[in-house]
């Protein structure tokens, strides 16, 4: 299409922009929610929590195990991503 193309798909180009920041904002939510030292950070406050008694054992196990889990997915994405990182 080239310039006419871009012409004619000029007034939709806040559309597009808008799309890209949804984007970039969403890739670093999911970069931070899956980062192998927050994930860790969020296990231990969990532990912390536990030991004071301010949630229970079965409150604890789940927590875990979905912490655990994104950490999982975490590392095995680490992985195949040739990122240089060793684990």
């Amino acid at each position: 299409m080239g310039l006419i193309g871009e012409v004619l798909l000029l007034p939709f180009a806040p559309v597009r922009g808008s799309l890209w920041a949804v984007r970039q904002v969403l890739a670093e939510a999911e970069r931070q929610y899956y980062d192998p030292a927050a994930i860790r950070a969020e296990l231990a406050l969990l532990e912390q929590r536990l030991e004071a008694g301010e949630i229970d054992d079965d409150e604890f196990d789940r927590r875990e195990d979905e912490l655990l889990d994104r950490l999982e997915i975490s590392l095995r994405g680490s992985a195949g991503s040739g990122n240089g990182t060793t684990g």
